[in-house]
């Protein structure tokens, strides 16, 4: 679907050049440190005459472990290991495989085992495994940064082999005209207009205004539901009525919200929020059906074992689907399902996350499903293995229709355009729609944090497979990584810097308003336009002419628009 509009995009992604790890092809031990567990060369390999056998380790995140002394602040870098189980452990479905980097940073700060790379639910009988991502250092000055190659359960032993760790070269200052071209292909369609005058209209006073009033491309936003319904900021909701044309619930669609305990049912404050936001032409995403993490369950769930869950599973699907039949466009079926196997595990079931999209479908066949998870664009650890399970979804044809990317940028991480379009690039594989479910990042500095916003959207928008774009809240008082996220500030609502820039790419940059006057253009001409809903108005000696007025709604195909002005009189406003 989307093979021939990625050859538009010119970004190459750039090969990776300085190698950073020492010894990662195992031919030695040397160079890395076993603490507290047991290393031994093993003639099982990938490549060479050697890999490095783990054991005996006493906690899940302890394995072989070596420190970098060249990792630079802001740096961009791409991660490689291959992992073999040699066994599994009794009743667990599969463990996770994790290539991670732990920084310890000169304000005496540390970030703890960030994911490289990570594949979960692992078999032995997968063999050789291979772990492939790439990270951005935070912009912070660094003291120490440690790779660890961990995951399994202690009980399971592993191998790891051909480790790299290696630079990307800096950024081409020129990345924008990429996305531009993809902008300028995949985000506009031609307006093919065809004037007619009646006879003793002079041509010289004839302007043609071609205005775009709403955006065809889906930009939404989290909604505070308590707020938006009962709030006492209007502001808030003009905010929201005014600049985005799509919604989600931040949390009011959740089981925990709808069912606290067993036999309740609350959903009336999420459907009266849902009537209300369609009230002002706004649709809205339904999130999420289930979570695959114990820690978002309602208490009285996680009690429930066999077919007592099954149960309570179909209940909530069927119950939430059928309360918001018709008020929802997209459902986020089972959320996070790389990082959580919650029912896999508890019903001893590894296709039960197909099963959850096969009980979904069938309660509401109209409605779009989705997969929804983080780390797979604003991060590179689990863009394979996300690729891998939308492809499973996709091919099982349970029903799945797109792919959600949550996109949660790190703190203090500047958003990396060739990174974003090679995470896109690879979950594009799948022919699938993408959509930028949960978008924010965190800066302090409202200008840097705008620059951020811009190379991140531009990024997100210039790439042909994704279809909708929302952002994790915008107001300082009620996004969830507060003031260094948000693009409205404080209790005056003070649209910051970086809420500008947001709304002038949204409103201006990717907006189409256009003016021709006949005279230089002639009776036919054409405008490139974004995808929207339009107004057109004709304008004589500087009045418009009411009844020469159109309306239409420009999408992917182009657009064939006749406009008869007629003669001088009751049909001239103003």
């Amino acid at each position: 679907m989307y093979t021939a509009l990625l050859g538009v995009l010119l970004l190459v992604f750039p090969v990776s050049t300085k190698e950073l790890l020492t010894n990662g092809g195992f031919e030695d031990s040397s160079h890395w440190h076993c603490t507290h567990i047991h290393c031994t060369l093993s003639p099982d390999s990938v490549a060479g005459q050697h890999s490095l056998r783990v054991s005996q380790r006493h906690h899940d995140t302890e394995g072989p472990a070596q420190d970098l002394t060249t990792v630079k602040r802001g740096g961009r870098y791409t991660a490689s290991v291959y992992v073999k189980l040699m066994n599994d452990e009794a009743h667990v479905l599969g463990q996770s495989a994790m290539f991670n980097i732990q920084f310890v940073f000169k304000d005496k700060t540390s970030d703890m085992y960030l994911p490289m790379a990570h594949m979960p639910l692992v078999r032995a009988s997968d063999g050789w495994v291979h772990l492939v991502g790439d990270f951005v250092v935070p912009e912070k000055d660094i003291q120490l940064s440690r790779v660890k190659i961990f995951g399994p359960h202690p009980s399971v032993d592993y191998l790891v082999d051909s480790a790299t760790v290696t630079e990307l070269p800096p950024l081409d200052p020129h990345w924008k005209d990429g996305t531009y071209r993809v902008i300028q292909a995949v985000r506009k369609s031609n307006i093919h207009l065809s004037i007619t005058l009646e006879n003793g209209l002079d041509p010289q006073k004839v302007t043609i205004k071609i205005d775009q009033l709403k955006h065809g491309f889906p930009f939404g936003t989290a909604v505070n539901s308590n707020l938006y319904l009962h709030g006492t900021e209007p502001r808030y909701n003009d905010f929201i009525n005014k600049h985005f044309n799509w919604a989600v619930l931040e949390n009011n669609l959740k089981w925990k919200a709808n069912a606290p305990r067993a036999n309740t049912s609350f959903y009336d404050s999420a459907v009266d929020t849902i009537k209300e936001l369609r009230s002002h032409g706004i649709k809205v995403r339904g999130h999420c059906l289930v979570w695959s993490s114990e820690t978002f369950l309602p208490t009285w769930v996680r009690t429930l074992r066999g077919d007592d869950l099954r149960r309570a599973v179909i209940h909530r699907i069927d119950e939430a689907m059928k309360r918001t039949h018709g008020l929802v466009e997209h459902w986020d079926v089972n959320n996070e399902n790389l990082h959580g196997q919650w029912f896999q595990e508890v019903l001893q079931d590894r296709d039960y996350n197909l099963e959850l999209f096969r009980i979904a479908h069938q309660a509401d066949p109209g409605v779009k499903l989705f997969l929804n998870d983080n780390k797979v664009v604003a991060r590179g650890a689990n863009v394979q293995a996300y690729l891998a399970q939308a492809t499973e979804f996709k091919n099982a044809h349970v029903g799945l229709y797109g792919i959600g990317a949550q996109t949660h940028f790190r703190d203090m991480t500047a958003p990396d355009p060739y990174l974003i379009k090679n995470h896109l690039d690879t979950l594009a594989k799948t022919g699938l729609p993408i959509w930028i479910t949960e978008l924010d990042l965190y800066h302090p500095d409202e200008k840097t944090r705008a620059d951020w916003y811009e190379t991140a959207l531009r990024s997100m928008f210039g790439h042909p497979a994704v279809e909708g774009i929302m952002i994790w809240g915008f107001w300082s008082k009620k996004q969830w990584r507060g003031e260094p996220a948000s693009l409205v500030s404080g209790d005056n609502f003070r649209i910051n810097s970086a809420g500008q820039r947001f709304l002038h790419l949204l409103e201006h940059d990717w907006m189409t308003h256009a003016e021709r006057n006949v005279t230089d253009t002639g009776t036919q001409f054409s405008v490139h336009g974004f995808h929207g809903d339009y107004d057109v108005t004709v304008l004589y000696n500087g009045h418009e002419v009411h009844q020469a007025r159109q309306t239409f709604t420009l999408g992917k195909n182009d657009t064939h628009i006749n406009i008869h002005v007629p003669k001088l009189g009751a049909n001239i406003i103003g």
